[in-house]
């Protein structure tokens, strides 16, 4: 059976009280906190989960490390969109493995936060970055399922992941998750080969 890919936005983060959304890379809220440590248990089927992919802004790793007992991977393709801001958003990762020890950050280059290339600050750029990581979360599927026994229950991949983001993975722009909140979709490659999420 091929995995379900479960989509978290990240909790509230001191910028959406704040509405200050140029403060770089801001941690979650109190509220934040909260709202990702009830994930341990408000998550459905938490031992169902293979992978756990989350972006390297300090909002997602600390509702990933709070929600979730393994993270598997960064990923840098999945980082806030940036659309509304060009300035880097990031922190620098030495910053990130003071602040997350448990978390490798070895694929991370040391200006990883830089918004050029694909991470550059606009639509465009985003939508090309949302497609490749819907790529690469087929190729993850496929070892998933290539790796686990057809008796294992470990088959899902969660991403947590940006509201906005969300809105370019998902080719849904009317998708708003609560914070902390989730979404389950499978994965799809229509007839022109591009891979999609569908809603499950």
């Amino acid at each position: 059976m091929e995995p379900f890919i479960y989509l978290v936005r990240h909790a509230e983060a001191e910028h959406n009280i704040s509405k200050q959304f140029s403060q770089r890379d801001p941690p979650l809220t109190q509220v934040g906190i909260e709202q990702a440590s009830s994930l341990e248990t408000t998550f459905p089927e938490p031992r169902s989960i293979a992978i756990v992919l989350t972006s390297p802004l300090k909002r997602a790793l600390q509702t990933t490390l709070a929600g979730f007992s393994h993270v598997i991977a960064l990923d840098r393709d999945d980082t806030d969109n940036g659309i509304r801001n060009a300035r880097p958003n990031g922190s620098k990762r030495a910053l990130l493995e003071e602040a997350f020890p448990s978390v490798d950050f070895s694929m991370l280059d040391k200006d990883w936060f830089l918004k050029t290339g694909i991470y550059a600050a606009d639509e465009e750029s985003v939508a090309l970055r949302a497609k490749a990581f819907r790529e690469k979360l087929w190729g993850l599927a496929d070892s998933v399922q290539r790796e686990q026994p057809m008796s294992s229950s470990h088959s899902a991949i969660v991403v947590v992941t940006h509201g906005v983001f969300m809105k370019y993975l998902t080719l849904d722009k009317n998708i708003d998750l609560p914070k902390a909140g989730w979404q389950t979709f499978r994965l799809v490659k229509i007839t022109n080969g591009e891979v999609i999420l569908s809603p499950v």
